[in-house]
C-alpha cells in the first residue's frame, strides 16, 4: 500500500524523491515523442468514416427531397434532410436548425460577431456599448474563451460542480447586470471535465431573467452523442424545449458538429434556436453567403440516413477510445490514488480528461512532461485567458495516440506529477 505523501517526513520525501528522478531521467533518455494535447479522433476514428467518399459519384442523383439541385446555389440555411439529421442530434424542428459548412467553432464565432456588428434582434451592437461580459464556467474549452477574448469581452470565471456551473452565481450576474451578454457552455460531457448538466440545472438556465434583452446561453453540445458506455449514456433535458415552457424561447443558441464523427473540417456543422433568432441570424447571412456545401450535406444524410445510424456509428468509435480513457483511468488510480497529491475526473463520455494538481504545480508538471517528450496542452488553458487562479488544472486528451502509445503516455505523465510534487514539498520548485 502506498503512503500518502503529506504522512511522510522529510527523508522519506528526499529518498523517494531521488527514485522517482531517477525515472524520470530514464524517461528522457527513450527521447519520446508523444502528444495528448488535442481532441483529435485517431486514425483507426476516422477510417470508419471512409465509405462516406464512396456515397456520391459523378452519375449520381444530387436532388434533394425537395427538388433542390446541391451542385448549385441557393438554401443557404441547410437542404430539409440535412435539417433533419442535425436536429436529431440537438433536440431541434426544421424551423429551429440552419445548416452551415464544417466548423461550429466557426458558427459560434460568427454569432459574436454579428452581435457585435449589427446587434441582436434590433438591440444596440455590442461594439457601441461601453462594456460586454461573458460567463466562463471552469474548467472550459479554451477556443470557446479564445473567441470573446478576440473582441474585447470582460471574461468572468464561473465555477462547476458534478451537476454543471454554479447557478446561483449564474442568476446573480446574469439577472442583475445588463452588460453580461452571454454564457459558453457544453452541457453534455463538458469539455475537459466530462460533467453532464443537471436537469435542475438546464431548468434554471431556462428559467434566467437576463438584465439585458439580447443575453443568450451559448449552448455548444458538442459531445451530446459521444458516450463512452453505450449502457450510460447521458441523458439531458432538451433546452430549447425548456427555454420554451419557461416562456424564454429566444435566450438559447444550441450548436453541434460531425467534426469528431466523420471528418474534422469535413463535416457538417449546425445550430438550433428560436425561430425568432432564425430569422435575425438568416436576415445577416443571406449577404454573407449564398450557400454552405449542399453536396457534403447531402452525402452526410446518405450515409447516416437517420440520427439512428449515426449512434450507431458513433457506438464503433466508442469501442476504439474507451480502452484509451480506461488506461489513463488505471493509471491514475494505481500511480496516484493514494498519494493524496492530485484529483481527476471519471468521465462517461467526451474526449478528455480533466486532471488537478497540487496548487502551483501544473505549469511545472506541463514543462517537465514537455522536457521528457511529452506535448500536454498548455497549464492554465481551460481558464479565461490562460490563467488558471490555482496553477492546478491539466487537461489529457487520451484519443488519437495508439492505445500503446497513451499507455507510456499516462505513466510518463504521473512521474512527472510525482516529480513536480515532490519538488515543491522539499522547497525546490523553481530553483
Amino acid at each position: 500500500m502506498l503512503k500518502a505523501y503529506k504522512d511522510m517526513n522529510t527523508e522519506e520525501l528526499q529518498k523517494l524523491y531521488e527514485q522517482v528522478l531517477a525515472e524520470y531521467d530514464e524517461a528522457k533518455a527513450k527521447g519520446l515523442s508523444l502528444d495528448i494535447s488535442r481532441g483529435k479522433p485517431g486514425a483507426d476514428q476516422l477510417d470508419f468514416s471512409m465509405a462516406l467518399l464512396d456515397v456520391m459519384h459523378s452519375e449520381m442523383d444530387m436532388i434533394t427531397e425537395d427538388g433542390t439541385d446541391t451542385r448549385n446555389y441557393g438554401v443557404f440555411d441547410g437542404i430539409p434532410e440535412a435539417k433533419r439529421l442535425m436536429g436529431g442530434m440537438m433536440g431541434s424542428r426544421p424551423d429551429q436548425t440552419i445548416v452551415f459548412g464544417s466548423s461550429s467553432l466557426n458558427v459560434m464565432y460568427d454569432c459574436v460577431a454579428r452581435a457585435e456588428l449589427f446587434g441582436i434582434m434590433g438591440n444596440t451592437p455590442w461594439c457601441k456599448l461601453d462594456k460586454v461580459k461573458f460567463l466562463c464556467p471552469v474548467p472550459g474549452y479554451d477556443r470557446h474563451f479564445g473567441v470573446t477574448a478576440q473582441f474585447g469581452i470582460e471574461m468572468i470565471n464561473i465555477p462547476m460542480d458534478e451537476n454543471g456551473p454554479d447557478m446561483d452565481l449564474v442568476e446573480e450576474y446574469v439577472n442583475n447586470d445588463p452588460a453580461v451578454k452571454g454564457i459558453w457552455c457544453v452541457p453534455v460531457y463538458s469539455n475537459p471535465t466530462g460533467i453532464v448538466y443537471s436537469d435542475e440545472v438546464v431548468r434554471r438556465f431556462a428559467a434566467l431573467k437576463p438584465a439585458a434583452p439580447d443575453f443568450r446561453i451559448f449552448w455548444d453540445n458538442a459531445y451530446c452523442i459521444h458516450h463512452l458506455y453505450p449502457d450510460k449514456e447521458a441523458k439531458i433535458l432538451n433546452i430549447l424545449e425548456e427555454c420554451e415552457k419557461a416562456g424564454n424561447p429566444d435566450i438559447v443558441y444550441q450548436f453541434c458538429s460531425t467534426s469528431k464523427i466523420t471528418f474534422p473540417g469535413a463535416g457538417v456543422a449546425a445550430m438550433s434556436a428560436s425561430p425568432a433568432n432564425v430569422a435575425d441570424i438568416k436576415s445577416r447571412m443571406q449577404w454573407q453567403t449564398i450557400g454552405y456545401d449542399k453536396v457534403n450535406q447531402l452525402r452526410h444524410v446518405r450515409f447516416f440516413n437517420n440520427i439512428e445510424g449515426l449512434e450507431e456509428h458513433m457506438r464503433r468509435h466508442a469501442d476504439i477510445i474507451r480502452p484509451k480513457f480506461e488506461v489513463v483511468l488505471n493509471t491514475l488510480d494505481k500511480e496516484l490514488g493514494e498519494l493524496d497529491i492530485a484529483t481527476w475526473t471519471k468521465p462517461m463520455g467526451g474526449y478528455f480528461v480533466s486532471f488537478d494538481s497540487e496548487e502551483g504545480c501544473a505549469k511545472a508538471i506541463v514543462a517537465k512532461c514537455a522536457e521528457a517528450g511529452l506535448t500536454m496542452t498548455g497549464a492554465g488553458a481551460a481558464f479565461p485567458y490562460g490563467v488558471d487562479p490555482k496553477d492546478s488544472n491539466i487537461r489529457i486528451a487520451p484519443t488519437m495516440p495508439s492505445l500503446e502509445d497513451i499507455t507510456e503516455a499516462i505513466h510518463l505523465f504521473t512521474v512527472c506529477v510525482k516529480l513536480v510534487t515532490l519538488e515543491k514539498m522539499l522547497g525546490r520548485l523553481n530553483g
